[in-house]
């Protein structure tokens, strides 16, 4: 076998880190080497360090933390010692957390029944809750929908909860190791997972080991979690593997974008909690709008946007800045100032759109599934439900396990998820969400979602399916008329690049690109001339654009401003084409929030 360099980097790679498995006699005069650059030789010189744990997690967000937390109570519980090993993109944990955020304590109250003797902070009882719908101008009030109701939550930044559930977990015994980004699964013979392999670090763009190169490291696991988040990278390809989607729908995602402002004392009002519906969406176009005051004269401000939107024209990002012009918001914001910005993709699926919960070796937990009560506005209870139930399954396997086995079943989670609050909570309104795919929009949406929470919850002999993906959703441009967005005017609206400087991202300059496009200029092709860069009308940090060329067929060349990314995920999702795939960068790159 000769590896010409002719063979795609990604491949050529492939074959590098898995050198050092294979029989050295087999190649020792094989022209492999031959074709080899001195770097990449000593790439195969220095194979990757293994370590083993009985449970490995990915991802340190709320559904990850809580799963290690609960490994190590049982534990203490039991008397058997287990090793949890929980894994970080982020430079440090809550670095990429992002969420409105309102915590109903459902969950937190189960997993740490004392947690309000030291809570973490900022932590603001809420108030009072609003539900508004917006015209122009004016603010309709609504009466709120029970899920909605607030008594007895909690005005967060989901970031610094995740810090605090994180030193809980040190404390517990659990090794954290943020800046470790992972894109690898690792398989047994049999074809189940058996751990993860951290990315290499200090890889050039070309794809070449620039000085100071390091291999990422195996980690063997007996279970392995995945606590990615929306639409993580493992669960994508797990997903796909072990057909976990046969029996579900397929998934429908929104984008949140959000910003963090401090107000003026008399702006501010403690514990407070607005919800909009309307302007500016259209009635095609669902979503919504919140106002969270909290802290010391803080203010969360956002909107998010269903994916499923049919015009490529539509800026979530534009539609967000332009919101903030109505009242209900300027009168608060207009003597502010904004400190943070940021947005992330969120499921909306519901249950009909959770997969099958386990695969050989593993699970899903949290929004790597997809548990968001979209009505409610909440997943963070239903993320820490789910990853304490998945540890409990684990915990119990590997004890009881006495052939040590490498890989382990976690039948139990499954069957627990099903009997849990957390399902009977998504069942209920199973059908709210799909229901606003009707000819009406918001407003058919609007009214069944009005009969169902306040008559049926959900006891009704049906359930409404979500039929296309997000991506299938896009109609071509020539449908639409392009839509002219309002300027910024620097003060309660800014400009995508002014806005990006506020999420602290960095990424490094030379490493490869984490937004692979297979081929740059098919893209075009196959792209702009039926959607009119609708890339960059939906990425909320002016990651995509497509250039004037005229050495271009299209008269256009399309460009990836990878150091933009805030690892929202949305290209992913909504690209038409269906040819963007988003992996971790290296370990530590991407959105540095705070207070978010």
């Amino acid at each position: 076998m000769v590896l010409s360099k002719s063979f795609p980097l990604c491949i050529r790679r492939t074959w590098l880190s898995q050198w050092h498995m294979l029989p050295s006699r087999s190649f020792k005069s094989s022209a492999l080497v031959r074709n080899l650059t001195a770097e990449e030789l000593e790439i195969l010189k220095d194979p990757r360090e293994r370590d083993e744990a009985d449970v490995v997690i990915v991802g340190g967000g709320p559904a990850g933390l809580s799963a290690a937390i609960r490994l190590k109570q049982l534990e203490q519980e039991r008397g058997q010692e287990i090793r949890v090993v929980l894994l970080e993109k982020a430079a440090d944990i809550g670095n990429h957390i992002l969420s409105g955020a309102v915590l109903e304590p459902r969950a937190l109250d189960e997993l740490l029944p004392d947690w309000r003797s030291e809570p973490p902070s900022p932590l603001t009882p809420v108030s009072s809750s609003k539900m508004r719908f917006l015209t122009k101008k004016y603010s309709i009030p609504l009466p709120e929908p029970p899920q909605m109701h607030n008594h007895g939550n909690y005005i967060v930044s989901l970031s610094e909860v995740t810090k605090w559930l994180a030193r809980k977990a040190e404390d517990l015994g659990v090794e954290i190791y943020p800046g470790f980004s992972v894109n690898e699964l690792l398989y047994d013979y049999s074809g189940a997972v058996t751990g993860v392999a951290t990315n290499d670090m200090g890889m050039s763009k070309a794809g070449i080991p620039k000085h100071g190169f390091e291999r990422g490291m195996e980690f063997k696991a007996r279970a392995t979690l995945l606590a990615e988040g929306c639409h993580g990278s493992l669960t994508k390809g797990v997903i796909k593997k072990f057909n976990l989607r046969r029996d579900s729908d397929v998934q429908t995602y929104g984008l949140g974008i959000k910003e963090v402002w401090e107000v003026p004392e008399e702006d501010w009002k403690d514990g407070e909690v607005i919800h909009t519906m309307g302007w500016p969406l259209t009635k095609n176009l669902y979503g919504g709008g919140f106002m969270y005051h909290f802290s010391e004269r803080l203010v969360s401000v956002g909107l998010v946007v269903g994916l499923d939107y049919a015009n490529p024209y539509v800026s979530p990002f534009r539609e967000f800045q332009r919101m903030k012009h109505h009242p209900v918001f300027a009168n608060v914001l207009k003597n502010g100032k904004c400190i943070s910005y940021g947005a992330r993709a969120l499921n909306e699926g519901g249950l009909q759109s959770v997969p099958k919960l386990i695969f050989p070796g593993g699970a899903l937990i949290g929004c790597s599934a997809g548990f968001v009560n979209v009505p409610k506005i909440k997943g963070t209870h239903t993320a820490m439900k789910t990853g304490m139930l998945a540890a409990e399954s684990a915990y119990d396997a590997i004890t009881s396990n006495t052939t040590n086995d490498s890989a382990i079943a976690l039948y139990d989670y499954q069957a627990n998820f099903e009997k849990s609050w957390v399902y009977q909570e998504l069942d209920e309104v199973r059908n709210i969400r799909p229901s606003f795919h009707n000819p009406l929009g918001m407003y058919g949406g609007v009214m069944y979602a009005g009969i169902d929470t306040m008559l049926l919850k959900g006891r009704v002999p049906f359930t409404l399916h979500h039929k296309t993906t997000d991506a299938a959703a896009t109609k071509p441009a020539s449908m639409f008329k392009p839509i002219e967005y309002p300027k910024p005017d620097g003060k309660l609206s800014f400009d995508i690049l002014t806005s990006v400087a506020r999420t602290g991202t960095m990424h490094d300059e030379d490493e490869p690109v984490h937004l692979q496009v297979k081929d740059w200029d098919a893209h075009t092709t196959a792209s702009y001339p039926k959607f009119k860069g609708v890339e960059n009308k939906f990425c909320p940090a002016g990651v995509y654009e497509y250039v004037e060329d005229a050495t271009k067929p299209e008269g256009v060349r399309f460009q990836i401003n990878s150091q933009n990314c805030i690892h929202c995920k949305t290209c992913d999702i909504k690209v038409p084409t269906q040819d963007i795939n988003w992996v971790c960068p290296e370990g530590g790159d991407g959105p540095k929030y705070m207070l978010t």
